[in-house]
């Protein structure tokens, strides 16, 4: 996770990724083209928002684009920093699809119809728990929450359980979160959905007590490193993605994952949409239908990203721990609530 999205300036979002376009015909077997077959000139131009990040799609679109002889147009920002602007523009927004890291900024914009369906072959790409009941949005890419120590601070035998052990008096002023970044709110939002809501505003008082705040994961896992702080609640590429550069800022710093289906092992699905009105639905769907198709799952696998590919046999990077040994919990992706946690953190001081 970036920034924190009410920081965000949306005045400096929009960026445009034109990718290369191929010459061939503007139809093809799968309702890629629009044109009258002269060329890419006459295929549509999509306008994606995309909250995920900025390099990861630049590479993703770019070989889309290479493929098809699409085009598109990316205008980044944050997940509910986009998903709210989808809904104030509503059928006016000219957004074709949108991307998010995290999927609670998709239930908000599906709460409000905003989003089409997606196309069957799509869905049957990745396994049923990555994509919502309704069939309005479909996940392509997950992140592990982990929990990062400094292990000459935090023992073996001190370690914790459960990521619900971490509001307990044993951890005050041992534990670092980015309580405004979009990340931790979907992590807040599993412990929500999991244990309900006077669980989860029990821990999160806990949590105010016991937290050191961050303005991003990427602070915390560098406050564990130095030792201002013993441990932290992150994603797991931060540190895979440290140690493939220098292990800089990850050198004293473990990770563990909680496993046994514990809140502390949610998975956080990345999520993508066709909206609704879309003047360019066949292209829209071919675009959300590579991003976990084969050809999509492997630019995620080979990138610099270091988040897991959920595509029916995609193979994630061989650096990762396998996402077969996670044991995540199941999870509705449609319930994660993103306003209601945000309600529930401010309750508790986190915000």
């Amino acid at each position: 996770m970036r920034i924190n999205a009410r920081a965000a300036s949306a005045a400096g979002l929009a960026v445009v990724l034109l990718g290369v376009a191929s010459c061939g015909t503007s139809s093809s077997g799968n309702g890629s083209g629009n044109g009258s077959g002269n060329g890419s000139d006459d295929k549509a131009t999509l306008t994606l928002y995309n909250a995920q990040h900025e390099d990861l799609m630049a590479l993703m679109v770019a070989d889309f684009t290479k493929a098809t002889g699409i085009k598109v147009n990316v205008r980044n920002g944050e997940d509910f920093e986009l998903g709210n602007q989808l809904v104030q523009e509503g059928t006016a927004s000219p957004a074709d699809v949108f991307v998010t890291e995290n999927s609670p900024a998709m239930t908000l914009v599906d709460s409000k119809g905003l989003f089409a369906k997606v196309a069957d072959t799509t869905l049957a790409q990745v396994p049923p728990q990555f994509a919502p009941a309704d069939k309005n949005w479909v996940g392509f890419a997950a992140r592990s929450t982990v929990f990062a120590y400094n292990p000459a601070q935090v023992k073996a035998g001190a370690l914790p359980t459960s990521i619900m052990d971490l509001a307990k008096p044993q951890w005050k002023g041992k534990v670092g979160i980015s309580a405004a970044g979009a990340d931790f709110q979907a992590i807040v939002s599993a412990v929500l959905s999991l244990k309900g809501e006077t669980a989860t505003a029990a821990w999160l008082k806990g949590l105010k007590d016991n937290t050191k705040v961050y303005q991003d994961n990427g602070p915390v896992m560098k406050a564990v490193n130095t030792g201002d702080v013993q441990s932290g609640v992150i994603y797991h590429y931060y540190w895979y993605k440290d140690q493939a550069e220098s292990g800089t800022n990850s050198k004293n710093v473990k990770l563990m994952f909680f496993g046994n289906h514990d809140p502390g092992a949610f998975l956080s699905i990345s999520g993508a949409g066709v909206i609704k009105s879309s003047k360019h639905q066949a292209e829209a769907q071919q675009l959300v239908r590579y991003l976990n198709s084969p050809a999509g799952q492997k630019v995620l696998s080979d990138s610099k990203a270091l988040e897991y590919p959920i595509g029916n046999g995609a193979a994630a990077n061989k650096v990762l721990k396998p996402l077969t040994e996670l044991s995540p919990p199941i999870v509705d992706v449609a319930k994660l609530n993103g306003p209601k946690v945000v309600q529930l953190m401010q309750q508790a001081g986190l915000l």
